[in-house]
């Protein structure tokens, strides 16, 4: 599992094929492998899509269409072929042969299903036939109540399995990190080293393993300067930062044996639901990390405009 660290891939396509190729890496081809393609298939996002089948070499690809749309082409083995993706290239139809040797020009298209790189899967072109299937504006919407669901499930995890009431997390005991043993990335946007701890408090991160060893001569964090492509171990909420004593207050479900192999936190484009700040139960006077009076005229206020990143390398820097 890697921690890519938004819904989506538009800001960063580089970096997503580099993820899947990574996670892909890990398939020893023993069973067999079904894989979930996004739902982004205009514009770019079908470009990304050619690319990944290209990658992956599925034996079947099924095709689920739209009512009433009639836009996407069909994604036979000679459409992959031919057609270049965001960062491969298709087989470019031969232009045509001069036949004969008299000033007359016949000319004829050359085969293009003899080449030995043309793709072979098999096609399964499934078209609904009631109306609403697939309509984007819903799929948003669900979309974004799961994912609201799945965080919530993954930290009821938190919870005792007792029959019981739920303990808010401001409750629960979190783990003591030191600043020098884990290093810090945000992946979507550009912060100011001063103002990382500003971004990484009350935070979702990914608990991740990057194989360089964190080394840092200072007490204070440690930060990569690049986003790597990693093994991601677990999910977790920064629930504190102590700049006294050093140390970050982390809750996750993960067990210990697979936390002391954590040694870098990424922190992505993923909210948590609001249920959580605003829900907190038992808690006299302000909720924490909520607050009905902000002046969003301030500078750094609204939202981040993202930035593309380019080559990475996992290197670090201490403040």
């Amino acid at each position: 599992m890697v921690y890519y660290g938004q819904t989506s891939c538009e800001q960063d396509t580089e970096r997503y094929l580099d993820v899947v190729k990574y996670v892909f890496r890990s398939y020893k081809k023993e069973v067999p492998l079904v894989i979930n393609t996004m739902g982004w298939v205009k514009g770019e996002g079908l470009l990304l899509l050619i690319d990944i089948i290209r990658l992956l070499s599925p034996s079947h690809i099924v095709q689920m269409d739209m009512y009433d749309w009639k836009a996407m082409a069909p994604l036979t083995p000679e459409y992959v072929h031919l057609t270049p993706g965001l960062y491969t290239k298709g087989k470019q139809q031969a232009k045509c042969k001069q036949m004969g040797t008299s000033g007359a020009e016949n000319w004829k298209p050359s085969e293009v299903g003899a080449d030995a790189s043309a793709p072979e899967y098999k096609l399964l072109y499934v078209h609904p036939e009631f109306p609403r299937a697939g309509v984007a504006g819903e799929a948003r919407v669900h979309s974004g109540i799961l994912h609201d669901m799945s965080i919530l499930g993954y930290l009821g995890q938190l919870q005792s399995p007792d029959i019981g009431a739920v303990l808010p997390l401001h409750s629960l005991v979190p783990y003591q990190v030191p600043f020098s043993a884990v290093a810090l990335r945000v992946i979507h946007t550009d912060v100011a080293p001063t103002n990382i701890m500003y971004a990484v408090n009350a935070s979702w991160v990914g608990l991740c393993r990057i194989p360089d060893e964190i080394r840092c001569q200072t007490d204070g964090p440690v930060l990569l300067t690049q986003t790597p492509v990693c093994d991601c171990l677990g999910f977790g909420i920064v629930r504190g930062v102590d700049m006294e004593k050093k140390l970050y207050h982390i809750l996750t479900p993960v067990p210990p044996e697979n936390l002391r192999l954590v040694n870098c936190l990424l922190l992505g484009n993923i909210a948590l639901p609001n249920c959580v700040l605003v829900g907190q139960q038992g808690v006299e006077g302000e909720i924490p990390y909520v607050t009905s009076d902000y002046n969003y005229s301030i500078l750094g206020a609204g939202k981040l405009r993202k930035k593309h990143f380019k080559k990475r390398n996992n290197m670090f820097k201490c403040d």
